[in-house]
């Protein structure tokens, strides 16, 4: 099974790309699950319920979010969508899902870091801990985007899940590519 997770997705330039590209590399690489973190998608902040279904248009099977889930006010229109994850560790009552199950028996856990993000919320080691004790003999894969800013936060998430989850992922931090082309 392939499965191909793409962090941050930023703008309504990123979403326009995904759209563009996804649905050919997802033929050429035979990706049978996708995940999406889309939290940016609405310029950088948010996503819109258009980012939403745009997005899964383009082939996502799960959106996931982390710290700006909450910036764009159309999100409570379509939160409770089996397809839109919010981070699990956020506080009790808030609304949404932290974590769902997907076909092929795969789950998609999603968690904020603590370090260095100004959110409010639960500790994702002990949330996920949780979680995994409840799903673990329901599914055949957990896969856990960890939306964090500091790297050591997301070693240390990713020393903690192993062996206990087939896949974690790290999606926040926004480093420059550089494939831009420099002229002379």
């Amino acid at each position: 099974m392939k499965i191909l997770a793409v962090g941050d997705i930023i703008g309504n330039a990123g979403v326009k790309e995904l759209k563009k590209q996804l649905s050919k590399i997802k033929k050429e690489k035979n990706i049978d699950f996708i995940i999406v973190n889309g939290e940016n998608s609405a310029e950088g902040m948010g996503i819109t319920e258009k980012n939403f279904n745009d997005i899964l248009e383009a082939g996502a099977d799960v959106v996931t979010m982390g710290n700006h889930t909450w910036a764009k006010k159309d999100i409570f229109n379509f939160i409770d969508n089996p397809k839109i994850i919010r981070p699990a560790n956020y506080p009790e009552g808030v609304p949404g899902k932290g974590y769902n199950i997907y076909e092929k028996n795969i789950a998609v856990i999603n968690l904020i870091g603590r370090v260095d993000i100004a959110v409010l919320s639960e500790n994702p080691f002990l949330k996920v801990k949780s979680i995994i004790d409840e799903i673990t003999n329901k599914v055949d894969m957990i896969i856990v985007d960890f939306h964090a800013e500091a790297t050591a936060e997301k070693i240390a998430m990713g020393h903690y899940l192993d062996g206990k989850v087939t896949a974690v992922f790290g999606t926040h931090t926004h480093v420059q590519t550089a494939d831009e082309k420099i002229l002379p």
